[in-house]
């Protein structure tokens, strides 16, 4: 039958470690037990040789061996050098104790009938004066020798004892410890047997039972989804280390392949950006600026420690959003003129139906007149349509919430703008935070500066009669999400949902000015209140162009038709 191969991971692991296990313990048995034997055989042959050598040196039978050899041609069955071979044999076990002469003929050995024959064996190395040892066979089979040289008194070599141990007796002592040394190896197998499985097992809840083929496609479906999502993911570490940018991340972030490892604090440098994904300002739908972008930012703690954070881009919403408050903006204006216009109409009727047409000939002329006189300070000193039509619809905005919006006397800005939009973005922002803060006040009023320097430098200044703004704030209110207003409590609306709204529009003023080479600066204005200070180099367009050198009127859009726009 065919084997087939475990799909889990976990069994492949337990699989091969249980191979590893097995195949481990085979050669640490193998690697013990050769050289085993060969200290046995070494071990049984330094025996036989020390025998062989405690019976050389027992006083006389050097002496035993040459008066016998003098009294007899043959040695005998009932000699005293058999009877003391046989003691010795018998007292240490060997399986024979051999005594020879010089010319090899025994005079002593376990069979009588070998008796007065030659050894089996070369005599030559031990009669010559060398300890022997050796395994050999023999005319008692194989066994482990050792030979040592026979001395008389004078030291002269009259003979040799040779001394053999049974080698099945070696072999019996191997085998004797083989037993010991399984039971061993399988107990060292069984716990490495069960380490592999308890490890198995972990593994196989950790890879909730996936095969190979399964991860695989896990793997290939996490990449193309990721790096197929339309929003950014960053993922971290529980260092913060970035550990994963997919495509859209990167392009939102502005980061590349090499922020992969790298602290994310590191990778997008300090900002508040940076802290919402580290998770040092934690909420909902959190928005942060980067660059030019306006993100929406969720962060997801994970098991190990790490998180996951999505992004999702919001530039576009944020500019539609801008866009409509900036036409609720308008409607406001249209509403609040429509309200005056309205009482004045009343007023008028009145003075009709009670006769008085000359007061109501007077109420016309001087209502015309302030009108037309706003309208046409705004144009005059602001000579942008964009601008200058945004200035008057706040100014009946601020006269509808009883504070007054008036220019700066030195206010003179020329119809020269590079980027319109953008300083109606920031000059709106400014206008509504100013008016937000000078309602209430006693003499609330705020104050517009706009002028040209340089001919190519555009200074902003807004200025209220609020309560301003601490030193140790002003830094504060240019970051992403902070916000003296409070939360509106609108139904249907979630705070942190309304929350992230709010301190959105001083860092866009911020990051504005910082794109166009400039700055913004908050301080302390002459009334009491803040004073915003933004300056715009390279926000105007080269004058020659634009401007007629004689009449000093805007050649381009032309300042007529930009008061007749604001006006009507």
């Amino acid at each position: 039958m065919r084997v087939r191969s475990p799909r889990r991971v976990s069994s492949h692991v337990l699989a091969a470690q249980l191979a590893l296990v097995v195949g481990v313990t085979a050669l640490v048995s193998g690697l013990f037990l050769a050289p085993l034997s060969d200290q046995l055989d070494r071990q049984a042959m330094r025996r036989a040789l020390a025998i062989a050598q405690t019976t050389a040196a027992r006083p006389g039978l050097a002496a035993e061996l040459t008066a016998e050899g003098r009294a007899a041609d043959r040695p005998s069955p009932d000699g005293p050098l058999q009877a003391e071979a046989e003691r010795i044999r018998k007292a240490t076990g060997a399986e024979y104790v051999v005594i020879m002469d010089k010319r090899g003929i025994r005079w002593s050995h376990p069979s009588p009938s070998a008796l007065g024959h030659h050894v089996s064996t070369d005599p030559g190395p031990a009669l010559a004066g060398r300890d022997v040892t050796q395994i050999d066979d023999g005319t008692l089979g194989r066994t482990a020798r050792g030979k040592a040289p026979l001395r008389d008194a004078r030291g002269r070599i009259v003979g040799a004892v040779s001394v053999g141990i049974d080698y099945a007796n070696v072999r019996e002592g191997l085998l004797a410890l083989v037993p010991r040394l399984l039971t061993y190896a399988g107990g060292a197998l069984a716990v490495g047997a069960l380490a592999a499985y308890l490890l198995a097992r972990r593994l196989r809840r950790r890879t909730h039972a996936l095969a190979f083929s399964d991860i695989s496609a896990l793997l290939a479906e996490r990449e193309a989804m990721l790096h197929g999502l339309a929003e950014g993911v960053v993922a971290l570490d529980a260092g913060g280390r970035v550990r994963l940018v997919n495509d859209e991340a990167q392009r939102l972030l502005g980061l590349g392949p090499e922020a992969l490892g790298r602290p994310v604090t590191e990778a997008l440098g300090p900002g508040r950006t940076a802290d919402v994904l580290t998770g040092r300002v934690t909420g909902r739908d959190l928005v942060t600026v980067r660059g030019a972008r306006v993100l929406v930012a969720n962060r997801m703690p994970t098991a190990d420690g790490g998180a996951v954070a999505t992004l999702r881009d919001r530039t576009e919403l944020e500019r539609l959003g801008r866009e409509l408050e900036g036409t609720r903006g308008l409607l406001d204006a249209l509403r609040a003129q429509d309200h005056e216009h309205a009482n004045r109409l009343h007023t008028l009727l009145g003075l009709l139906e009670l006769g008085l047409y000359e007061e109501a000939a007077q109420f016309v002329t001087d209502s015309l007149g302030v009108h037309r006189a706003t309208a046409e300070e705004v144009t005059e000193r602001v000579h942008d349509p964009l601008v200058s039509a945004l200035l008057v619809g706040k100014a009946a905005v601020a006269a509808e919430r009883g504070v007054a919006l008036r220019l700066a006397p030195d206010s003179l800005l020329p119809d020269r703008l590079v980027d319109p939009s953008g300083l109606v973005t920031v000059v709106g922002n400014l206008v509504d935070n100013a008016l937000d803060a000078a309602a209430g006040s006693a003499d609330p009023a705020v104050e517009v500066e706009l002028r040209g320097e340089d001919d190519r430098t555009v200074v902003l200044a807004v200025r209220d009669t609020g309560p301003g703004v601490p030193p140790e704030h002003r830094e504060l209110v240019f970051e992403e999400g902070w916000s003296t207003k409070a939360v509106p409590a609108a139904d249907g609306v979630d705070d942190g949902e309304a929350s992230s709204h709010l301190g959105l529009g001083l860092a866009l003023v911020r990051r504005f000015a910082e794109r166009a080479g400039g700055q913004v600066r908050l301080g302390a204005s002459a009334q009491g209140g803040a004073e915003f200070r933004v300056v715009l180099p390279e926000a105007l367009t080269d004058a020659a162009t634009d401007v007629d050198a004689d009449t000093g009127v805007h050649a381009g859009r032309g300042a007529e038709s930009a008061r007749t726009g604001a006006v009507t």
